[in-house]
């Protein structure tokens, strides 16, 4: 799988900055204590995600897509962020960070990467978090219910996530269309409708996540020349300073 080409690091390296910048975001935040559930056993190292950096990469789909800065994060954070297991295949959105990419082994091996693409699972148990989100649906608050949405589809809750999008649909505000579009297309990816979630990411204006998604759902999709475009572009525009550039870059490295 690993095809390296001048000025693309191998896939070995980038897997191990990663790992390595995880592990310094671990030691300089605030770490997520055990939550006694059972987590899939997985064959190679595994770092633990710290809920603060874990956020601030969350929320970095907003830079590029909505007016929103200082949003606090949702009810039962630490929980979402310790119990969600891993996922290869990230959309770039609200509520998502590349820290949940912890199965390298996975990547290193598999040769199918449409056997990596996200299938729907068990809802987390995050009563605090609908109670919340039901309130904010309530209020029609923005961009509160956008977060929710977001934190929604992280919990696995994907039914009450697209309840929400289609009952406020119509009344999303401009300045967060764009954000909520993306966000609209992430469900569809992460509850396994892949198909869908391209379709809806290649109807999009371009922006940063939308590159990023288009290449990212092009690559686990099997179309692998529109992927590399995509993602070309979308992270010669994250600061390398991003965990997401890095995730971007990996991901142009699947593609050779």
């Amino acid at each position: 799988m690993e095809h390296p080409t001048p000025g693309q690091p191998k896939l070995a390296n980038l897997l191990a900055n990663f790992l390595e910048k995880q592990a310094q975001g671990h030691a300089a935040g605030l770490v997520a204590e055990p939550s006694g559930e059972v987590f899939p056993f997985e064959a190679g190292p595994v770092q633990p995600i710290d809920p603060q950096p874990a956020w601030e990469a969350a929320t970095a789909a907003l830079d590029f897509l909505a007016p929103v800065k200082g949003l606090e994060a949702p009810p039962q954070w630490p929980h979402l962020v310790s119990a969600h297991e891993p996922v290869v295949a990230l959309a770039f959105c609200v509520g998502n960070f590349p820290q949940l990419l912890r199965n390298f082994h996975m990547i290193l091996h598999k040769a199918n990467l449409a056997d990596l693409r996200p299938v729907a699972g068990r809802a987390v148990s995050a009563p605090a978090l609908l109670e919340w989100a039901e309130a904010a649906a309530q209020k029609k608050e923005f961009p509160t219910l956008l977060l929710a949405v977001a934190a929604l589809r992280l919990a696995k809750q994907y039914d009450k996530a697209a309840e929400f999008t289609a009952a406020h649909d119509a009344a999303v505000p401009a300045p967060y269309r764009a954000a909520w579009d993306n966000e609209k297309a992430a469900l569809a990816w992460h509850r396994g409708h892949a198909d869908e979630a391209r379709k809806l990411w290649h109807t999009l204006p371009d922006s940063v996540p939308v590159l990023f998604n288009r290449g990212m759902a092009d690559l686990f999709l099997g179309h692998t020349a529109s992927a590399r475009e995509s993602l070309s572009q979308a992270v010669a525009q994250l600061s390398e300073d991003s965990a997401w550039h890095h995730l971007g870059r990996l991901y142009l490295t699947l593609a050779k």
